[in-house]
């Protein structure tokens, strides 16, 4: 119950920005998607982190297998049937990203997590594995220290002291790009331009800037794509690129929404949404039932048993609440104003709104997550 009239408040200071939000204003195209090619690959790999203080994966055989590699680049070979005992080493994966054209002596950070049970990373060497792509390249090679936000501790009679997450960590600049991903860059004639979401108002809209300062070089694909002329070499189409990215565009309005994530009570509405008419209340029923047995003894010398008779005390109470009255086509602000004068719970104005939205007086998309 009190957390209530801070969540209520909460809502009006949100809402009541919206309400009050100043006209749109232009944004830049390079906010609102991406040129098409100029992405991100994955890369990933598995390597072994030494130096640990007793906290490795001991028996993991993928740690024994792994170590048996590492050594052997070294020209040494266990000898047959003999394991070395890895308390002080583990099996890792080891994640990174290649941004667009990464050059070859380039540095990455790399994030190496345990795969086995090494309680801990902390203090731990990587020693030097290579970093694949999807397609099976070796892309990056990475080595060194790693740095762990967290921290775990065992006592002797089992208790346990964990600090965030210690059997991962990162390494800044850990990585040395070997390999460059070809983008295609220049080998098409036209550039494509993907919004983050599709609109084809939006889309509209930036094809249109893009003609207004180059006459003639865009058009829309679909949506959320448009197609730019673009001939010459690498300079003169990053400086187009460039161009384009830093013009403005006045966004357009959202579809109208409501987002509800049913597991926290969360609702977050958008300044489009609209109600029509609609009566709506809300009114609270509680069912108390007391149990209150009371034992029954029998005579003297009657020979009779002791038993338990049940007594049960039920009471029903019902909240009365008012109605209100929404008009057509009430904004965002008068909704959130009618459903604090309800002073409903998160939970009840799910409820509400998902009525609203089987009674066709919601107009939005409602959306539960």
């Amino acid at each position: 119950m009190t957390q209530r009239p801070a969540l209520i408040a909460f809502l009006l200071l949100l809402f009541g920005s919206f309400a009050f939000a100043a006209p749109a204003s232009a944004e830049r195209i390079k906010d609102m998607g991406q040129f098409q090619g100029l992405r991100a690959n994955q890369l990933t790999g598995y390597g072994i982190v030494v130096g640990l203080a007793g906290t490795g994966d001991d028996s993991l055989d993928y740690s024994t297998l792994g170590m048996k590699g590492a050594i052997s680049r070294f020209g040494l070979t266990l000898p047959a049937g003999i394991n070395p005992a890895l308390k002080n080493a583990a099996a890792v994966m080891i994640t990174a990203e290649l941004p667009p054209f990464a050059k070859p002596g380039q540095r990455l950070d790399v994030t190496v997590s345990a795969i086995g049970k090494a309680k801990s990373l902390r203090g731990g060497t990587l020693v030097l594995a290579p970093l694949y792509g999807a397609d099976g390249n070796i892309y990056a090679m990475v080595q060194g220290n790693l740095v762990i936000g967290g921290l775990g501790v065992d006592a002797a009679d089992g208790s346990k002291l964990t600090v965030n997450v210690p059997s991962s960590g990162r390494i800044a600049s850990g990585a040395t790009v070997e390999r460059a991903v070809d983008t295609g860059f220049t080998a098409s004639d036209w550039l494509t331009f993907n919004l983050h979401q599709f609109d084809a108002t939006n889309a509209k809209r930036v094809a249109d800037a893009i003609n207004a300062s180059i006459p003639g070089s865009a058009s829309m694909i679909d949506g959320a794509s448009i197609a730019i002329r673009a001939a010459g070499n690498g300079d003169e189409r990053m400086r187009l690129m460039s161009r384009i990215e830093n013009l403005g565009v006045e966004r357009a309005e959202p579809p109208a929404k409501v987002i509800v994530n049913a597991r926290t009570g969360t609702v977050v509405i958008n300044g489009a949404v609209r109600v029509g008419t609609a009566a709506i209340t809300q009114g609270k029923l509680t069912v108390s039932i007391k149990e209150s047995p009371m034992v029954v003894q029998p005579a003297p010398f009657s020979r009779g048993e002791t038993a338990v008779e049940p007594s049960s005390d039920i009471s029903v109470t019902e909240e009365a609440r008012p109605v209100f009255l929404m008009k057509p086509s009430a904004s965002l602000a008068e909704l959130v104003d009618s459903i604090n004068r309800l002073g409903v719970a998160p939970g009840d104005l799910v409820a509400i709104l998902e009525a609203l939205s089987q009674a066709g007086a919601l107009t939005a998309e409602l959306v539960i997550i």
